[in-house]
């Protein structure tokens, strides 16, 4: 029988498996899995986009003729619980049980309520061998978006600006003649747009909207566009095609929920960004410390005293990042 260390190296796998699907498969979560037979990977797969086949399926799909025999005598191994319902494709649950997989290795346990646990029990009374909990931690993280939106009925909130080294986000403006101060390099404004394409929707102030005229698109990385947002109220006219405005963080945050948004990015300005702060409606923060120093302007958000926070490099720029553990 496969050994724990045995358990967790295929678990890590079926994660870097998941990760593929970063863009693609929300608002499904990222889910890989892996068929193994005496320590030789028979078949693997992820959830590649939303609608299509899940990853237990596609890791059966690439099971070599010669080695289907094999199934019957092998272990799967999958990072979330296989689904137990009808939505868009059949349920997971039932194919691994009519393939005649004996033994299956879960990661963590699915939040969403139409499966939660049914799936394990539908394994369980076909007489499958199953597992659960190996590197649930690490699973657990992998959907952090997903199971937020599940469990706290809102979007994963991220928070990102970049600061002056003397700990200004701007000049003081009062026109959108004058120019905003240039803090993020071309490297590190790659960065700001894969975070933009690995979240569903983004959010900046109405000032911001005024002074920046911001596109919020995605141009500096591969993926989709998020949906763009503005906080607060715009006037006639001044709303950009393609935005949409909420009055208030309550009114945006029920419309995301009601749209099924399970991530959001709060990109500005220091209002907008310390008014999520504030209310604790934030799980992790990114904050770009540039070289370049500004004197006065606009100061940068204020994070609350003891959060979880440790800094890292972009390309040699320093960048803090904040995760909020009272949301754990």
């Amino acid at each position: 029988m496969p050994t724990t260390t045995e358990h967790e190296k295929w678990m890590r796998r079926c994660i870097q498996l998941a990760r593929n699907g970063l863009t693609g498969a929300p608002p499904n979560p990222m889910v890989g899995a892996v068929l193994v037979h005496e320590g030789r990977i028979l078949g693997e797969g992820y959830h590649i986009r939303c609608g299509q086949a899940h990853a237990e399926v596609n890791a059966i799909r690439s099971v070599r003729p010669a080695d289907r025999a094999l199934l019957a005598q092998s272990t799967l191994y999958v990072s979330l619980e296989p689904c137990s319902h009808y939505g868009r494709t059949p349920p997971c649950a039932a194919l691994i049980v009519r393939t005649g997989i004996p033994r299956v290795v879960i990661g963590c346990v699915d939040p969403f309520a139409r499966v939660h646990g049914q799936g394990i029990r539908m394994l369980r009374e076909a007489g499958t061998d199953v597992t659960v909990g190996v590197l649930e931690e690490e699973c657990l993280a992998l959907n952090r978006r997903f199971i937020t939106f599940q469990t706290l009925q809102r979007p994963y909130i991220t928070l990102k600006w970049a600061r002056s080294c003397d700990g200004f986000l701007d000049r003081w403006r009062t026109s959108p003649d004058e120019p905003p101060a240039r803090l993020s390099t071309p490297r590190t404004l790659m960065r700001v747009h894969r975070l933009r394409a690995e979240h569903q929707a983004i959010v900046v102030g109405h000032r911001t909207l005024q002074l920046d005229r911001p596109a919020l698109t995605v141009r500096h990385w591969a993926g989709p566009a998020p949906l763009r947002v503005v906080l607060g109220r715009v006037a006639e006219g001044e709303m950009p095609p393609g935005f949409t405005a909420y009055a208030d963080i309550d009114t945006l945050l029920v419309a995301l929920r009601r749209q099924g948004v399970q991530s959001l990015l709060v990109e500005g300005g220091g209002q907008t960004l310390q008014s999520f702060i504030d209310r604790g409606l934030w799980d992790e923060a990114w904050e770009e410390i540039a070289a370049a120093r500004l004197g006065s302007g606009v100061p940068a958000p204020r994070m609350p005293f003891g959060a979880d926070m440790d800094v890292t490099s972009c390309w040699g720029v320093p960048v803090a990042h904040w995760t909020n553990a009272a949301e754990d």
